[in-house]
């Protein structure tokens, strides 16, 4: 499944990798970053030479503070959706389905994190993708 059409522009699209994280009760992992209001998946943009598992392992540790299992990785597919935080601008997203090795507390950019319950996120306010392609993936 794509939310990608034909005619769309790579002008203004940002490329990144975000992880798809649920706990033993099936909670989703979302994080908001500093100064946002949207929730959505922890991950961000690969830099040169790096593969999209490990930027999702940076990433994670740099957000998060703790680590991915990389075997557990697991392709779920690649979306594209308005961005959230910048106007003008799409995002195009590989998202891998992973565990996590630690507890996940908010460093870096991020401001908060909350585990929801894909069928009721409780009045947050979701970015586009995560509330298209990530929650019925879940």
């Amino acid at each position: 499944m794509f939310g990608m059409e034909a005619n769309h522009s790579k002008r203004n699209r940002i490329c990144i990798v975000a992880g798809l994280i649920t706990d033993s009760q099936n909670r989703l992992l979302l994080v908001r970053k500093r100064g946002t209001d949207a929730f959505m998946q922890p991950g961000g943009k690969t830099e040169l030479g790096e593969s999209e598992i490990e930027t999702l392992g940076r990433e994670i540790f740099e957000e998060l503070g703790c680590r991915i299992d990389e075997a557990s990785a697991r392709y779920e597919g690649r979306f594209v959706e308005t961005a959230a935080n910048e106007p003008g601008f799409e995002v195009d997203a590989a998202i891998y389905r992973v565990q996590l090795i630690g507890a996940p507390k908010p460093r870096a950019e991020i401001a908060e994190l909350v585990w929801i319950r894909p069928d009721n996120p409780d009045r947050l306010r979701l970015a586009p993708l995560t509330e298209r392609y990530v929650l019925p993936l879940v």
